[in-house]
C-alpha cells in the first residue's frame, strides 16, 4: 500500500485560545480527509501561552503514509509543516518530471508570497504616511491653539509615546514648521 511514511509537525499560533485548538483540529481533520494521506498516528501538544506575544501556540506531531513523492510535496505546500521527516524509505527516487514540477510549483508559491509581501509592504507604508501627515496636522493644531507645550503635555495630547513623539518632533523642527525654546514646542510665525 503506502511507499513512504513521515513525521510532519504541524503549528498553530493565534488567540483566542479555543481557536488555536479548533484550528489544529481542522487540519487535522483535513489531513484525515485526505485520500492521498494515512495518519498513523498523532500526538497533540498542550495547548500553551506565550506571554510575550500575548498568543496561545500548539502543535501536533503526526506520522502519515502516503503513496508518492509528489503527494508528500503536496503536502508540504497545503499542510505547510514546520518539520517533516522522511522515516521508509531510505531512499526515494524522483523522476525528472517530479523534481521539476516541484521547482516550478515552489516558484509559483516564491512568487505569490513575494507579492504579498510588495502590497504588504506598500500598504505599511501608505498607512505611515499618512498616519505623519495626521499627526504632523494634530500637533499644528494643538500648538496653535495654547501656548507653547513640553514634549510630555504633547505625549499626554496626542497619545503617542513620548520618546517616539520627540524623534518625530525634531522631524517637524528640521521641516521648520516648529521650534524648541527651553523644552517647549511652539510653532513657527511662518505657520501659525
Amino acid at each position: 500500500m503506502a511507499k513512504i511514511l513521515f513525521r510532519a509537525l504541524i503549528e498553530v499560533l493565534g488567540k483566542p485560545k479555543e481557536h488555536v485548538e479548533e484550528s489544529l483540529q481542522g487540519y487535522i481533520q483535513k489531513i484525515k480527509e485526505d485520500d492521498r494521506y494515512n495518519v498513523i498516528s498523532q500526538d497533540l501538544a498542550v495547548v500553551e501561552k506565550r506571554e510575550k506575544e500575548e498568543l496561545w501556540a500548539t502543535f501536533a506531531e503526526l506520522e502519515i503514509k502516503t503513496e508518492r513523492i509528489d503527494h508528500l510535496i503536496d503536502f508540504c505546500f497545503d499542510f505547510m509543516p514546520s518539520v517533516l521527516e522522511i522515516l521508509e524509505p531510505n531512499e526515494l527516487v524522483i523522476s525528472e518530471q517530479q523534481l521539476s514540477t516541484f521547482f516550478n510549483d515552489l516558484q509559483s508559491k516564491l512568487h505569490q508570497v513575494d507579492m504579498i509581501a510588495k502590497q504588504v509592504k506598500m500598504e505599511s507604508d501608505l498607512a505611515k504616511k499618512n498616519l505623519a501627515f495626521l499627526l504632523q496636522n494634530y500637533i499644528r493644531l494643538i500648538l496653535s491653539k495654547s501656548n507653547p507645550l513640553s514634549a510630555h503635555q504633547l505625549s499626554s495630547l496626542t497619545g503617542v509615546a513620548q520618546g517616539e513623539l520627540e524623534d518625530f518632533l525634531d522631524k517637524l523642527i528640521d521641516k521648520n514648521i516648529i521650534d524648541l525654546k527651553e523644552g517647549y514646542y511652539y510653532l513657527k510665525e511662518n505657520e501659525q
